[in-house]
This record gives structure tokens, C-alpha cells and sequence, in this order.
């Protein structure tokens, strides 16, 4: 079997942000398709999955299982119905199943719609209903809550009934797709009002390799493992680790069990894993855990979703011993920002500079470029990894662009140097007596409180004020809330910071409000 050469973006040589900037130009296809991209043009005896199930069992699946299975899966579902631009949702959490799913949707010509396990029967009603989905495949533990969310609708549960569709005949027809064509559909996080769904091309995939190439120092190398504890429904998961490792031929781990922040430690060191993707959120909780281990294999780390923050930021790279690579990106226009720690220096408390290919900027209400002054982060259209618009909300879609530029609701700072600082939501900012404060660097020194684990801030409306800036704080393991304690945090604030900038009221939770993503959901703790 001939395969296609998988050429890698940029060597491994020594280079210079300049010069992959200079040298960088797409190369996309006018016929592509996700799914055989990623099976089918592989090496089949390669290993293509490892998963560590609750039971202990380690399972392992090649590159020529994969092709085989999406193959017959793909012919199953033809005969179920479903053909080239159906709707077919994945309710499902990482696992091989996932996987094949995709592969086989995308195959078909038809679109696939990841879902997160963590969704209730509303949240999957909503998507269900505003995609106008024909079918779902789906973990059994997930099937009541989407039988509730859609009584009507035809269900695949993982499992026997799974396995009989993948051991059917193959489908019959070459794939022949687009690059334009639609493949997936990911609904926003909901973090500024009802979660709009993102519909992707396949040549999306091209869009974030650049990125992915950067942000784990030059990957593929030979015995890379991947792993991230992120949902494969979310763009993190599905985009930032596991497609662009199987384009380029590399093996993923996933694991059946919930995520460990103590565990994950013995977890990346038994199986070798030399790259990961580690949002925030699980940085913080591997932190606040105290655990740790010596013998990890870890090559380059990526974080992304928040600002990590430079508390965050040492502590990594302290205990996990690699280089931390943070970026920037969001559902409509992924991995658009960041950095490469063996290319160009990384400035704590910046999420890097635009990465090859793409064009980020800084600009005003009117479209001016800024340079040292705070304004919402743009990226020129049209851009491989952007989306091809909100399903069905082509007013929304038309909001979302001004003159050649997507607007990503963002605020943010870019310096003389082109390196970017996120502030915050533009619906984060809090305004106080003419003072505009973003709550990132509020929390951030609050992370480097001893007694601090999590913390959000808003602002809450003042009478004098206009708003001012309120903390919800969880607090370290043994540690116990207090007046005491909440006096200490914002003295800790105020001769860190400054005193507009103080909470003006510090409260305790155990948790957290949070999005499937693993994002603070700010607007939850805003008093209504």
C-alpha cells in the first residue's frame, strides 16, 4: 500500500519566529476528507490508540483498525439512514468508540457533533434540537438522559449494539469530499448567552497543524504518546490532540477513568507519554493535589483555555520538567496564538505571538490596529482553521466579522514585540470608578496565595462605584474558610495589586461553576 508522504510544517533544524513566518504558505487541497486522512493514509500496523480502561486493561489499536472499523461503521450507518450531511451526535466520553465515529461520520459526507458526557438533558435537547440531529451514538450510561432529551430520536449505544454496525460490510463508496465541506459542528461554551454551534470544514485540520506543530516543540518524533484528560467534544480534545496526532500518524492515549490530578502524575509516567495537553484547570488541580513524580518522559506541554498564570506556570515547569507552551483559540478560530519555548522566548503571563499562518491583531471599535493599548483580539479571515459560520444564525455569522477580520470577543494587548496578553471577556470587564479591570490578573494573584486553589472574580454592581470587583475562592485542601482568611486575600490584593482592584467581598465555595471545557463560567456567580 502506497501512503502519502506526511510532511511536517516546519523542520527540525534551528529557525527563528521570522523565518517561519517568511517561509510559511497553506497547502490545502481542493478534495479532502478527514476520515481517511486519518485512517486510511497511515501506516495500519502502527499504533494508533492505547486505552487504560477502569478495569486496568490495556487495549491497543492500530492504524489499520481503525480504517477497517470506520470502514464498516460507515456502512452500518448507511444502511441505518444517514447520509452525506446528516447530523449525528456523540454523546460519548474518549474512547476508541469516539474515534471510530468520527472517522466513519466523516466518511459517510456527513457531520459529526461531539456532546459532552457532562451535559444534562437540557443542554443535550437544546443542540440536539437547534442542529436538527438524525441520530446519536452514545455510552450507555448516557442514554437516559438523551432518550429524555429527545424521545423520538434514534439511538447507537456503545456496546453490542455498536460493535454489530462495525462488523457489517464496508461501505461501498469512495469518500469524496470537499475540503469546504462541512465535517464537525461545536457548540460555544455558552460562557456570553445560548451556545451557538460552530460547523467546520475538513480543511479545518490544516488550519490548526501549524499550532500543533509549535505547541509540542515540532512533533511528530519517533515513540510520541499523546494524551489529554480534555473531552474529545470539545475542540480541545477532539482538535488540539487527537485528529492532528492521527493525521500525522501518532499514538493517543486515553483512559477510561475520571480525571486524577494525583494519579495523572503515575499515569503519564507508566505509559511513557512525551506530550500532553493540560488545560488550566488541571494544571490547578495536579498543583493543589501536592503530588508529583520524577520519572516522567515529558517532552513539551500545551495549556490553553485561561490565562495560566505565572504562579501556575512555575510550578510546572518545576514538577513536570518540560517546556509549558501556552495558546490561544477559540470554538469559531482554534490555536490561532501562542508559543514554542525552542523558537521564540516565552514571556510569562502572555499567551505567545500569532503562530505561522495566521494574522492576529489588536484593534480598536473601528478597526485601528493598537499596539501597548487594550483592545479585542482580531484574526484575519479567511483563515483555514475558522469556521464556516454558526448553524443556521447567518446573522450571528455576520456579526462575528468586520472588514476581513473575526472578532473574538476578546480583549487583549499585543506589544511592540507582537506578543499577546489576554485580558479578559469583553462582558468580563468590570468598570469601577472609570477604571476598567480585567478580573485575569485579579485571580492570578490570588493563585499565588498559599491557601488558594480555585478562584473566579466579577463585578458586582456598587452604589457608589458603579462596580466592583468580587472573589469566589476555593480553598486549598485542609484549609478552612474564615473572615480571618478573607481579610488576608484581600490584603494580599491590595499591596499586590492595587486598592481598586481589591475584592470587595470574598466569598467561599467548594467549587467552582465551570463549562464542560473545563472554563469558569463568570457569568453564573454575577448576581442577577
Amino acid at each position: 500500500m502506497d501512503l502519502p508522504e506526511r510532511r511536517v510544517l516546519f523542520p527540525h533544524e534551528v529557525m527563528t519566529y521570522e523565518s517561519l513566518v517568511e517561509a510559511f504558505r497553506w497547502e490545502i487541497p481542493d478534495s479532502f476528507n478527514l476520515g481517511v486522512a486519518c485512517a486510511d493514509h497511515q501506516d495500519p500496523d502502527a499504533l494508533a490508540l492505547v486505552a487504560e480502561h477502569r478495569s486496568g486493561r490495556i487495549s491497543r489499536h492500530t492504524f489499520g483498525e481503525l480504517a477497517e472499523g470506520s470502514d464498516r461503521l460507515a456502512g452500518g450507518l448507511a444502511r441505518q439512514g444517514i447520509k452525506r450531511g446528516d447530523r449525528v451526535a456523540i454523546v460519548a466520553p474518549q474512547s476508541v468508540e469516539v474515534g471510530l465515529a468520527h472517522l466513519a461520520l466523516w466518511k459517510l459526507g456527513a457531520v459529526s457533533l461531539p456532546l459532552a458526557s457532562l451535559f444534562g438533558p437540557d443542554a443535550i435537547s437544546y443542540r440536539l434540537s437547534d442542529s436538527g440531529a438524525k441520530a446519536a451514538i452514545v455510552h450507555p450510561a448516557n442514554r437516559a438522559k438523551v432518550n429524555e432529551a429527545a424521545p423520538r430520536l434514534p439511538v447507537i449505544e456503545t456496546g453490542p449494539e455498536f460493535d454489530a454496525l462495525c462488523s457489517g460490510p464496508a461501505l461501498d463508496l469512495a469518500p469524496d469530499t470537499a475540503a469546504e465541506d462541512p465535517a464537525y459542528l461545536i457548540y460555544t461554551s455558552g460562557t456570553t448567552g445560548p451556545p451557538k454551534g460552530a460547523l467546520h470544514a475538513h480543511r479545518s485540520l490544516f488550519g490548526h497543524l501549524p499550532a500543533f506543530e509549535c505547541y509540542y516543540e515540532f512533533a511528530p518524533r519517533p515513540g510520541d504518546l499523546i494524551w489529554t484528560p480534555a473531552d474529545w467534544a470539545w475542540m480541545g480534545g477532539l482538535m488540539d490532540v487527537l485528529i492532528p496526532a492521527w493525521y500525522y500518524g501518532m499514538a493517543v492515549l486515553t483512559v477510561e477513568a475520571d480525571f486524577d490530578p494525583a494519579g495523572s502524575f503515575d499515569l503519564m509516567a507508566e505509559h511513557g507519554v512525551t506530550l500532553a495537553f493540560l488545560p488550566p484547570t488541571a494544571l490547578k488541580m495536579m498543583r493543589a493535589s501536592g503530588a508529583g513524580c520524577s520519572d516522567l518522559s515529558l517532552r513539551a506541554i500545551f495549556t490553553a483555555g485561561e490565562p495560566l498564570g505565572s504562579e501556575v506556570l512555575d510550578w510546572a515547569k518545576r514538577n513536570l520538567g518540560c517546556r509549558i507552551n501556552e495558546g490561544y483559540g477559540q470554538t469559531e478560530a482554534n490555536l490561532v496564538v501562542g508559543n514554542c519555548a525552542s523558537v521564540w522566548p516565552v514571556r510569562p503571563g502572555s499567551m505567545g505571538r500569532a503562530i505561522p499562518g495566521h494574522e492576529v491583531a489588536i484593534q480598536d471599535e473601528n478597526g485601528n490596529r493598537l499596539i501597548d493599548e487594550e483592545g479585542e483580539i482580531c484574526v484575519r479571515a479567511p483563515d483555514p482553521v475558522m469556521m464556516l459560520g454558526y448553524w443556521n444564525r447567518p446573522e450571528s455569522t455576520a456579526e462575528k466579522f468586520r472588514d476581513g477580520w473575526l472578532l473574538t470577543g476578546d480583549l487583549g494587548v499585543e506589544d511592540s514585540d507582537g506578543y499577546l496578553w489576554f485580558r479578559s471577556r469583553k462582558d468580563d470587564v468590570i468598570t469601577s470608578m472609570g477604571y476598567r479591570i480585567g478580573p485575569g490578573e485579579i485571580e492570578e494573584c490570588l493563585m499565588g496565595h498559599p491557601a488558594v486553589a480555585m478562584c473566579a472574580v466579577v463585578g458586582v454592581p456598587d452604589e457608589i462605584r458603579g462596580h466592583v470587583p468580587a472573589a469566589f475562592v476555593v480553598p486549598r485542601s485542609g484549609i478552612a474558610p474564615s473572615e480571618e482568611l478573607a481579610a488576608e486575600l484581600q490584603q494580599h490584593v491590595r499591596t499586590r495589586l492595587a486598592a481598586h482592584e481589591t475584592p470587595r467581598r470574598v466569598t467561599f465555595l467548594d467549587e467552582l461553576p465551570r463549562t464542560t471545557t473545563g472554563k469558569i463560567m463568570r457569568r453564573v456567580l454575577r448576581p442577577s
